[in-house]
């Protein structure tokens, strides 16, 4: 069996290939959707990297996986490929989500203002993977004008985006570190 190579040399004129064989510029929006979506997914693995908690870590690999998806069906020409069929997101992946948010909410003190990112090195991580997280969505969202996009993929980014914002503050408040308020 002969090795894979990583380069193919079939992009280098500004174009590349979505899941079905369709060839696209690299700037179009479906390649922003699921570029993003994949920046997220590094972010996340950041995290992961920086935790000890073997049940974080656990949701986190979960959502890895499941951004891997959400890459997946977004870099899929559904006219020329049923891999959206295959690969998926389903309504108890959310509901993991927020049972995860509910957990982690129930230990930390009520919000009484906006809390600014910063705080510790990792909360950080979080902040800068839940912004990501919305620009993923709002990418997704814009190409789902054009483009047939199930809309369980936006809510699981959307819901995404709340679970960073609410591990930033678990990760702190677990350090014993204050959150910073942000002063009107």
């Amino acid at each position: 069996m002969s090795k894979f190579k990583v380069y193919t040399k079939t992009g280098d004129k500004g174009k590349t290939s979505l899941i079905g064989g369709t060839r696209v510029d690299k700037f179009d929006l479906r390649l922003h959707s699921y570029g993003t979506v994949d920046e997220l997914n590094s972010h996340v693995g950041l995290i992961y990297s920086e935790l000890e908690d073997k049940e974080l870590k656990k949701e986190l690999l979960f959502i890895q996986n499941k951004l891997f998806v959400v890459g997946s069906v977004l870099a899929t020409d559904t006219e020329k490929s049923d891999m959206h069929k295959k690969m998926f997101v389903k309504a108890e992946d959310i509901e993991l989500l927020e049972k995860a948010i509910d957990k982690m909410d129930e230990e930390l003190p009520e919000l009484d203002s906006f809390i600014l990112p910063g705080g510790s090195r990792v909360g950080s991580f979080c902040h800068i993977a839940r912004t990501v997280c919305r620009r993923a969505e709002r990418n997704a969202l814009e190409l789902s004008q054009s483009v047939e996009i199930d809309p369980i993929l936006l809510k699981f980014l959307n819901r995404l985006s709340d679970y960073l914002f609410v591990l930033s503050r678990k990760l702190l408040n677990d350090a014993g570190v204050p959150e910073i308020k942000w002063l009107t």
